[in-house]
C-alpha cells in the first residue's frame, strides 16, 4: 500500500483535553448565540441555546471517535461504520426543538428567527466536535452579525420602505353583528386586511385582523373612523 494511503487510513489521536476543549467551546459560542436571544426576549435564551450547542458537540465527538474500537479493515469484518448517521440524528432532531419556539399568538407568528438560530447553533455544536473549529468560529460570527448587526437596517427597511404590518383589536358591543365595522374597515382607503377572525367573549365580539398599510404611515390614524363607531367600544392595534 503506498505511503500516502497509509497516513490517510490513521485517525489523529484526540485526547481528553481535546474532547473537553471542544465541548466547553460549543457551549461558549451557543452561550454567546442564545445570549443575544435572551437580550430580545425571545422564548429560546442563552440556555438553551448553549444546551443545544453543547449536545451537537458530544454527538459530533460520539460520530466521529465513538466507535474507534470497532475500526477495521473490510477483509477482516463486514461490520461497517457511517459516521455520517449521528450528524444527520441531530439536523433532524433539531427541527422539533426549533418547532417549540414558533410561537402563533392570534395571526402573528413569532420565533422564526430563534428556531434559525436554534438550527446553526446545532450545525456549530457539530462542527467543534469534529475538530472544525474554524468553520465553527466563522459561522457564529456571521450569525452575530446577522442577529445583532441587522436590527437598524431592518427597522429601517420596515419604516421607510416596507408595508406597515399591525395587529388589530376591535372589541364590539355585546350582540352586535360585525359585518358592518368589518366591511367598513376593510373598505378604508390604505389598509388591506390580510387575514381575520371573530370570536364572542363574554357576551362581547371580538374582531382580530392582521392589516397591512402604506410605507411610512401609521396604520392608527386610518383606523380612527372605526375606532370612532358607536358599536365599537375598543380598538388596540399592535
Amino acid at each position: 500500500m503506498p505511503a500516502a494511503l497509509v497516513l490517510a487510513s490513521v485517525k489523529p489521536v484526540v485526547t481528553m483535553g481535546d474532547v473537553a476543549g471542544r465541548l466547553v467551546l460549543a457551549a461558549a459560542l451557543g452561550g454567546l448565540i442564545g445570549l443575544e436571544r435572551e437580550a430580545t426576549g425571545q422564548p429560546a435564551g442563552l440556555r438553551t441555546h448553549l444546551t443545544v450547542g453543547l449536545g451537537a458537540a458530544l454527538f459530533g465527538v460520539i460520530s466521529v471517535h465513538g466507535f474507534d474500537a470497532y475500526v477495521t479493515t473490510r477483509e477482516a469484518s463486514d461490520y461497517q461504520i457511517d459516521v455520517t448517521r449521528v450528524a444527520s440524528q441531530v439536523v433532524v432532531g433539531i427541527g422539533f426543538l426549533g418547532a417549540g419556539a414558533i410561537l402563533k399568538e392570534g395571526l402573528q407568528i413569532h420565533g422564526l428567527t430563534t428556531a434559525a438560530s436554534l438550527w446553526v447553533t446545532a450545525a456549530v455544536g457539530l462542527a467543534l466536535g469534529i475538530g472544525n473549529f474554524f468553520a465553527a468560529g466563522v459561522t457564529t460570527v456571521v450569525l452575530l452579525v446577522a442577529l445583532v448587526g441587522l436590527r437598524a437596517p431592518r427597522s429601517w427597511v420596515r419604516r421607510r420602505i416596507g408595508r406597515s404590518k399591525d395587529f388589530v383589536i376591535i372589541r364590539l358591543k355585546p350582540d352586535i353583528d360585525p359585518g358592518p365595522a368589518i366591511s367598513a374597515m376593510t373598505s378604508l382607503d390604505g389598509v388591506d386586511v390580510r387575514s381575520l377572525s371573530v370570536a364572542r367573549e363574554r357576551g362581547a365580539v371580538i374582531v382580530e385582523a392582521y392589516v397591512h398599510g402604506h410605507p411610512g404611515e401609521a396604520l392608527v390614524k386610518r383606523l380612527a373612523p372605526i375606532a370612532a363607531r358607536d358599536d365599537v367600544t375598543g380598538l388596540d392595534v399592535g
